[in-house]
């Protein structure tokens, strides 16, 4: 070292000096002896340290832990939610997947029962003439009641 101390370079050592450290030089003692600025500035140093030591850390409300974890369950249940289309409805893709699926099938169903029959099949003329008669035998009959009644008279 110089044999004259720098300022800055004394207040290097200052903190160790407060600290009680004796690795300081004799030098730097001797400095701090002959330059009040830095001999102002090691006793406002130790008043700070003085006025640190005595601090105590305020212990946490006995409620600190129960909020903190009802904060953090919430903050894990709005990660989770999704984001857009499926937030605004409030839906998970699993949900949203069965609705979709639960709408194309009544349009599907809807779809398959509102369609008209089928055309009847074309039948040869004499079943057709069977299923006539067959559909108005009641008639047919009143009919053998008029003939009889009219040979009658």
């Amino acid at each position: 070292m110089n044999s004259i101390m720098s300022c800055k370079n004394a207040r290097e050592y200052l903190l160790d000096l407060v600290e009680g450290q004796n690795g300081v030089s004799a030098e730097v003692r001797a400095h701090l002896k002959s330059c009040p600025a830095c001999a102002e500035e090691l006793s406002s140093l130790k008043a700070t340290m003085a006025v640190l030591d005595e601090w105590q850390t305020p212990e946490p409300s006995p409620y600190f832990d129960s909020r903190l974890q009802a904060r953090l369950r919430e903050e894990r249940r709005l990660a989770e939610q999704p984001r857009g289309v499926l937030a605004w409805l409030s839906l998970r893709w699993q949900q949203a997947a069965a609705v979709t699926l639960a709408a194309a099938m009544a349009v599907g169903i809807g779809f398959y029962i509102q369609q008209p029959p089928p055309p009847p099949q074309p039948h040869s003329a004499a079943v057709t003439d069977l299923q006539e008669l067959d559909k108005n035998a009641d008639l047919y009959a009143n009919f053998e009641m008029l003939d009889d009644g009219i040979d009658e008279n």
